[in-house]
Formats: C-alpha cells, sequence, structure tokens
C-alpha cells in the first residue's frame, strides 16, 4: 500500500484527539440497527459491534435501489456493497440532529 504513512497518521491522530467519542459512534450505530431491525422491508441486520451497519432488504418488499434512491431523495447518501447488502457508517461528522432525522426518515421511507 503506498499510501500506508498517511493512513496511520489519520489513525493515530483519531486515537490521541477521539477515542473518548467512539463510544458515541458505536452507539448511535446500534439504534440505527434497533430501527432497521423493525422494519418489514429489511430482511437481515448483521451484529454490530461498531460504528458500522451492515443489513439486507428484503427484495419481495422493496427493492434495494428503490431504498438508496428514497434516502438520497431526501439527502442522506448511501451506496450498496454489492450482493444484496447496504452498509451504514457513523462517524464524527455525524451529529446527534442528523441522526434523529435519520431515524426518522428510514421510519417513514
Amino acid at each position: 500500500m503506498r499510501q500506508a504513512g498517511y493512513l496511520a497518521a489519520a489513525g493515530s491522530y483519531a486515537l490521541e484527539h477521539h477515542i473518548e467519542r467512539l463510544a458515541e459512534d458505536h452507539k448511535k450505530a446500534k439504534e440505527i440497527g434497533e430501527v432497521l431491525q423493525r422494519l418489514s422491508y429489511i430482511k437481515k441486520v448483521e451484529p454490530i459491534e461498531t460504528n458500522i451497519i451492515i443489513f439486507e432488504i428484503d427484495e419481495s418488499k422493496m427493492t434495494s435501489d428503490d431504498f438508496v434512491k428514497g434516502l438520497n431523495e431526501k439527502g442522506v447518501q448511501l451506496i450498496g456493497m454489492g450482493q444484496g447488502k447496504l452498509r451504514i457508517v457513523t462517524h464524527l461528522d455525524y451529529t446527534d440532529a442528523m441522526h434523529e432525522n435519520f431515524l426518522s426518515l428510514l421510519k417513514n421511507l
């Protein structure tokens, strides 16, 4: 990997300056997962251990493309992982206001 030092520096900075708030990202990810699990058009949500949510749409109820398009129309960018899986990642710039709005969007999609 050509840029290993650059990536390592970013990781070191995050560990030195933002380690305390990782728990916040993980909490938000779990909350998103809980909402997804309650939606009729979600087939499966993988176990959430960090700030990454991986899930599958029940294609008999809604297509992945329709799900992504519905969110894009509301200003949320999401890209499929392939094989019917989608991924959402919480991070430093994902605010509490964004989180509440996103949870609402999911419930009303």
